[in-house]
């Protein structure tokens, strides 16, 4: 068995080459463009790809995403029809961006920006007890990440739901299915969590027609991926008073360009895609887990659905 480590962002490649190895010593792992034979990988683990690596490596049996979104994937051109794509279900980025939105939502709710304000003008001030019931927490995706962040609010008791596609349940969270439920869930949001893998049907989601739903001065915080914001129509949400914030890790563009409105706005908070990163340990035994079930053929879960492009 043979398998191939190929990124064109990863920092340190051969680290997680290295990692691979001590989790599949049986297999002969090597890293895109070492100079070693190709033509030969059985399995490829990958973060944004090289353009030609279907073409050297036509032989793959199937192609493992270091992360959980797969939209890069899926527009990558030579991509085979028949080969199974195998996404990261939580490699440790779920608690993260537990940790990321409930930051967010502590930081409005309780008001700490005003304490920070006040303390640089020397003022002792309690503000009033926070009324949970006025933060309704709702949650777009109920997979992996969107399931644990839900749960994390909830737990911290503030009224909480998750919308999905398909209705799936959380515990401890009110959920809602499908476009009929969707206004619905949007009518009792105030605190509004992207966390939808990016799909032609989600694209776009973020935008007028959405924050125009929402409960009056309503919070958004995008953890998902830029392409599911319209960034006009944030702004325009944000100077109608119809959203107060938003807190945004992800971009249409990354690096977020020089001059963007984005970076002057004081009602927007930008982080660089940090929000839940894959974490080696946990994500190399999850990979090398699915490759010994593929190799002996047995059924793995994750597998891209690629009609619903997830």
């Amino acid at each position: 068995m043979e398998i191939v480590f190929a990124s064109t962002l990863e920092p340190d490649p051969q680290a997680w080459t290295a990692a691979l190895r001590a989790a599949l010593p049986e297999a002969r792992v090597r890293l895109w463009g070492d100079g070693e034979p190709e033509g030969r990988a059985d399995f490829a683990v990958v973060w944004a790809p090289p353009a030609d690596l279907f073409a050297r490596e036509p032989r793959l049996r199937a192609l493992l995403n270091l992360g959980a979104g797969v939209d890069a994937l899926l527009r990558l051109q030579g991509l085979p029809d028949d080969l199974p794509l195998v996404r990261l279900e939580d490699g440790g980025m779920a608690v993260q961006m537990a940790e990321y939105t409930l930051y967010h939502l502590l930081r409005e709710s309780r008001d700490f920006g005003r304490y920070e304000r006040q303390q640089a003008e020397g003022l002792w001030r309690p503000l009033d007890d926070i009324d949970r019931s006025a933060w309704t927490v709702g949650v777009l995706g109920a997979g992996a990440m969107g399931a644990r962040v839900a749960q994390a609010c909830a737990a911290l008791e503030y009224p909480t739901a998750v919308w999905s596609r398909s209705g799936r349940s959380v515990p401890g969270a009110e959920s809602y299915g499908g476009q009929a439920g969707l206004a619905a869930f949007l009518a009792r949001t105030r605190v509004l969590v992207n966390a939808l893998p990016l799909t032609d049907a989600t694209r776009g989601i973020l935008c007028r027609r959405t924050f125009d739903q929402l409960r009056p001065d309503a919070l958004l915080i995008n953890i998902a991926r830029g392409g599911h914001l319209v960034e006009s129509d944030l702004l325009a949400a944000l100077d109608s008073g119809r959203l107060r914030a938003a807190a945004l890790d992800v971009f249409e563009q990354e690096p977020l360009p020089p001059g963007h409105p984005f970076w002057a706005d004081a009602r927007i908070r930008i982080t660089p895609h940090v929000a839940g990163a894959s974490l080696m340990d946990r994500t190399v035994r999850q990979i090398a887990d699915k490759i010994r079930a593929l190799d002996r053929g047995d059924a793995v879960t994750g597998v891209v659905d690629r009609t619903l492009q997830y």
